[in-house]
């Protein structure tokens, strides 16, 4: 006889469970404390199963029946309704603990780390992840909607840092296309997002384009009174083009004195690709220098709180501002530009052979040789030459007659 809420009411707790059928292999169980829970029982192959449908009256008797009507349509398609409902279980408290900052780290050290991206990137990743963290770290990455992403990426833009909350969206992005790849979301959220930050404008490295006020930084340079392992990197930085994160990750292994090479590895390029930097005869000087200090092991420019660590991203810049120069007239990156427009200036050089030295597209996979690339006889010639130029405009000698650009 079917069942009623009349008689599921009426339905008394007795010292053991006991069944009673509603229809078509749907039931309810009363258990000795008083509980009432449907169960639905069906055959696959001779073998009996049972699907545990829920409690009345959470359940109610419609929805029992219901949910018995489709457990038997899926086993008429051959399918098992109570192996489907553990698997969406599994994954169910699987993907529960898939929260974003969970696969956000995974996706750093798997695909940034262990690929080989250069120091300074993953310091970034993890700053941007912080900047995320607060607000959908905890959360199910697959839980995730859109306006939860963009509320951080507000708040970045009320205090102007329009630029951060790009790269922001973007990390999350990553982040989020990582875990569609790795089946723990379904989407990137972020996609419906473009548009929806202000496009920030663009904005050059603070740089010396002009040769007299570039003599005036190196004689501030060699009159700074900070750390001498400061000075020193202030000192060499002007010679050999880098960027300020390789500088400063730089190590006593990679650097040959002997044959005036300073070998980088591709993991500390932005374009992580293997580059060479010719040394000068005054950056082996001051190198040397460096050795005789600290000795040959570790980083070349040690923090100043830990010989383990390499100077902080801010040093360079912070010596800038202790000398008295603002963030609008030089930064430790634009030194790059001051050696490129100089270089290009003077007519003296393959403009290929600057950007080679520059680390714009200097890479040749097949050869996978440091420094016997293409214009690499050229930029030793070219380092040399720019060192010696440097010193005349230290002491205040000649200048390059050139249409410099004004900043």
């Amino acid at each position: 006889m079917p069942l009623t809420d009349t008689r599921l009411r009426a339905l008394k707790p007795k010292d053991k469970p006991y069944k009673v059928t509603d229809e078509r292999g749907l039931y309810v169980e009363v258990t000795p404390t008083g509980g009432k829970l449907w169960r639905f029982r069906y055959r696959i192959g001779g073998a009996q199963k049972k699907l545990c449908i829920g409690s009345y009256p959470d359940i109610s008797l419609k929805q029992a029946r219901d949910a018995a009507y489709e457990a038997r349509r899926a086993v008429a398609s051959g399918g098992d309704p109570a192996f489907e409902k553990r698997k969406r279980k599994i994954r169910a408290e699987f993907l529960s603990a898939q929260t974003f900052e969970a696969v956000a780290r995974e996706y750093i050290e798997q695909m940034m780390v262990q690929n080989g991206r250069a120091d300074g990137t993953i310091v970034k990743a993890n700053y941007f992840l912080d900047k995320l963290a607060p607000a959908i770290g905890n959360r199910p990455i697959n839980e995730i909607e859109p306006f939860e992403v963009l509320a951080p990426l507000k708040r970045l833009e009320a205090t102007g840092k329009h630029e951060t909350a790009k790269k922001c969206r973007s990390f999350a992005g990553r982040v989020f296309r990582y875990g569609v790849a790795t089946t723990r979301c379904k989407s990137d959220p972020t996609s419906m997002l473009k548009g929806a930050l202000v496009t920030p404008r663009a904005t050059h490295y603070a740089a010396i384009l002009e040769p007299t006020e570039l003599g005036g930084l190196l004689r501030a340079i060699d009159d700074f009174t900070g750390y001498m392992v400061t000075k020193l990197a202030l000192q060499i930085a002007p010679h050999v083009f880098v960027r300020p994160g390789e500088l400063r990750h730089a190590e006593w292994h990679e650097i040959d004195l002997v044959d005036g090479v300073w070998k980088i590895p591709a993991g500390k390029m932005k374009a992580r690709r293997a580059h060479a930097v010719p040394l000068s005869k005054q950056v082996r000087g001051y190198l040397t220098d460096l050795a005789e200090m600290l000795g040959r092991e570790g980083y070349v420019f040690p923090s100043a709180r830990s010989s383990k660590r390499p100077m902080s991203e801010n040093t360079l810049n912070a010596a800038f501002r202790r000398m008295g120069y603002s963030k609008e007239e030089v930064t430790a990156h634009g030194l790059r530009a001051t050696a490129s427009t100089f270089l290009n200036e003077s007519g003296l050089w393959n403009p290929d052979a600057i950007e080679r030295a520059l680390a714009h597209g200097d890479s040749n996979v097949v050869r996978g040789i440091y420094h016997r690339g293409k214009h690499w006889d050229e930029r030793v010639r070219m380092a040399q030459w720019w060192s010696d130029y440097l010193d005349e405009l230290r002491t205040g000698g000649k200048v390059i007659m050139g249409k410099f650009a004004k900043g």
